[in-house]
C-alpha cells in the first residue's frame, strides 16, 4: 500500500484514541504509556502510529502474550499475535485451570496481583489505556462438544466470578477507569476470500467515513428517543424478537440526554446511539438465528429477560438442551446465573450493512462493525462501568444522565454485587429487523425504525445503502 495510505489509517487509529480522552474530559498529558495490541502484519501501520503517539507524549507498550492455563487461554487478546492455527484446540483447553483452581489459589493470585501494583503503582497510573486493532475475515468457527475437556464445577465457576470481579478491583485502584480510555480498529485479512483488497479498501472507506454528518443524523434519533419513557423493539420473518426497553426519565432534556451520541473516537466505525437501559420494565425476548459473539457461532439464540435480568435463554447449536444451556452460561453469561441488559444501541452504519451483504461477508465482520449493522443489546455491565461517576457530553453539550443502572449502582455498597466484568453485544441485523418504536409517556408513540428502514426527519441518507 502507498505510504500516504498507511498513514492516514494510523492517524484514524491515533486520533480516535486522543478524542477518547478528549470527549470525556479526561487529562491524556498525565498519562506516559499506550498498550498496542495487534495483529502481526500490520507493522507499517503501527511504525506510524508509534510516531503519532510520540508526538501525544506517549511511549508504547506491548504486553507478553499470557501462555499459562490460569491467565492466557480463552480469554482474548491482549498482546501481538497470528490468528490461531487450531481454533478447536483452544476451545477444548479453555478450561484447563478447572485440574487445579481452588480458592487458596485464588487468595493467593489476588494477593500477588496486589503486590504487584502496589510495587509499580506509579508506572500503573501512567497507563493511559489499550489501543486496539483487530482482525476478522476467518473461515466462521462453530464448536464441536468434546466429553474429554475440563468442565468447572459450579464451586469453581463462582471461583471465577470472584477471581474476576476482585482483581478488577484491584486494578482499577491503581488504574482509575475515570483516568483511562482506549480505542479499537479493525481490518480484513487475506483469508476472507479473493475480493480481500477490495473488501480492505471498502474497510478503510467505513473506517473513515464523514463523522460530522453521522453525528447530527443521530442526534435526530436522540432527540426522537429522549422524549420516550419506553423502546419497543420486534423482528420480522423467523425473527421473532419482541423486546420493550426501558429508559432512564430525564429530570431537564434542555441539559440531559439518555444516548451517547458515538462518532469515530473510542469505537471506529462511527454509527450508534446507545444507552443503560433502566431494568425495571425492560421485558421481553431478544432472538437472532445466526450470530458471532467473540469468535463462536451461535444458532437460533434466544434471550429472555425480565425487569433487565437474562431470566431464560436457548440456542441449538448442539444435540442436546444440556449442551447448549451449558454452552451459553459459559460463553455468553461467563459463568454467572444471571446477566441484565447493560446497553441499548441503535447503530447506524448502513455503508457497514451494505459491505457486509455485497461481499458476502456479514458473517465474518467482527463485533465492532456488525454492532453497528442495527440495533444491538449487551449483556452484562454498562459501558461506562468503573466510570459512572464520570461526567459525560455530547457534542450539543447535554450530560448523558443514563450511566448506571439499578445493578451498577449497587457500587457504592459492594462492588461485587455492581459489575460482571464481561459485555457481549448482540445485534440484529437490519433484514431481521421490523420496527423500533419510541413510547412516550402519554401512551403516543413515533416510530425511529419501520420494516427495517430510518423513517426519523433528516436521516433519509442512512437508507440509501439499504435500497
Amino acid at each position: 500500500m502507498p505510504q500516504e495510505e498507511i498513514q492516514a489509517m494510523a492517524d484514524t487509529y491515533t486520533e480516535g484514541y486522543r478524542i477518547g480522552f478528549e470527549i470525556t474530559g479526561k487529562d491524556l498529558s498525565k498519562k506516559k504509556f499506550v498498550d498496542l495490541r495487534y495483529p502481526i502484519g500490520f507493522e507499517r501501520m503501527m511504525r506510524a502510529a508509534v510516531k503519532n503517539f510520540e508526538k501525544m507524549g506517549l511511549q508504547p507498550v506491548t504486553m507478553r502474550s499470557g501462555e499459562l492455563s490460569f491467565s492466557g487461554r480463552g480469554n482474548g487478546s491482549r498482546t501481538l499475535e497470528s490468528t490461531l492455527p487450531n481454533r478447536q484446540y483452544e476451545y477444548d483447553h479453555k478450561s484447563d485451570k478447572a485440574s487445579y483452581l481452588d480458592k487458596s489459589l485464588v487468595e493467593r493470585r489476588l494477593e500477588v496481583l496486589k503486590t504487584a501494583y502496589e510495587a509499580r503503582k506509579k508506572e500503573a497510573a501512567w497507563y493511559a489505556g489499550p489501543a486496539v486493532v483487530e482482525t476478522f475475515g476467518e473461515e466462521g468457527f462453530e464448536p464441536k462438544a468434546n466429553p474429554y475437556t475440563y468442565q468447572f464445577s459450579e464451586k469453581q465457576q463462582k471461583l471465577n466470578v470472584y477471581y474476576s470481579n476482585m482483581a478488577m478491583q484491584i486494578t482499577n485502584r491503581y488504574i482509575k477507569g475515570e483516568e483511562r480510555s482506549f480505542t479499537i480498529i479493525a481490518y480484513p485479512i487475506p483469508e476472507i476470500g479473493p475480493k480481500y483488497e477490495e473488501i480492505f479498501a471498502k474497510t478503510v472507506e467505513v473506517n473513515t467515513l464523514d463523522y460530522k454528518l453521522y453525528q447530527e443524523m443521530q442526534q435526530k434519533i436522540i432527540d426522537v428517543l429522549d422524549e420516550g419513557e419506553f423502546v419497543h423493539i420486534t423482528g420480522k420473518g423467523k425473527n421473532t424478537t419482541d423486546l420493550t426497553v426501558a429508559l432512564y426519565p430525564l429530570k431537564d432534556r434542555e441539559k440531559e440526554t439518555a444516548f451517547e451520541n458515538c462518532v469515530a473516537d473510542v469505537n471506529i466505525p462511527v454509527g450508534e446511539v446507545f444507552t443503560s437501559p433502566v431494568l425495571k420494565g425492560t421485558n421481553g425476548r431478544l432472538f437472532v438465528s445466526q450470530v458471532y459473539l467473540n469468535g463462536l457461532k451461535y444458532l437460533d439464540l434466544e434471550i429472555n429477560f425480565k425487569d433487565g435480568m437474562i431470566e431464560t435463554y436457548s440456542c441449538s447449536n448442539f444435540e442436546t438442551e444440556e449442551e447448549n444451556q451449558a454452552f451459553l452460561k459459559e460463553n455468553v453469561l461467563k459463568h454467572h446465573d444471571t446477566l441484565p441488559l447493560g446497553e441499548f444501541a441503535i447503530g447506524t452504519n448502513t455503508t457497514a450493512y451494505r459491505m457486509g451483504i455485497d461481499y458476502q461477508i456479514q458473517d465474518k465482520l467482527p463485533i465492532l462493525i456488525a454492532e453497528k449493522t442495527g440495533p444491538h443489546f449487551a449483556v452484562g455491565d454498562t459501558c461506562y462501568s468503573w466510570a459512572e461517576d464520570t461526567p459525560v457530553f455530547n457534542p450539543d453539550g447535554k450530560e448523558i444522565a443514563a450511566r448506571d443502572n439499578e445493578i451498577s449502582i449497587l457500587r457504592k455498597e459492594d462492588a461485587q454485587k455492581a459489575y460482571f466484568n464481561c459485555h457481549t453485544d448482540i445485534t440484529i441485523p437490519y433484514d431481521e429487523l421490523d420496527r423500533i418504536t419510541v413510547q412516550r409517556p402519554d401512551k403516543t408513540c413515533v416510530d425511529i425504525i419501520r420494516d427495517g428502514k430510518f423513517v426519523v426527519p433528516g436521516t433519509e441518507t442512512l437508507n440509501e445503502p439499504l435500497q
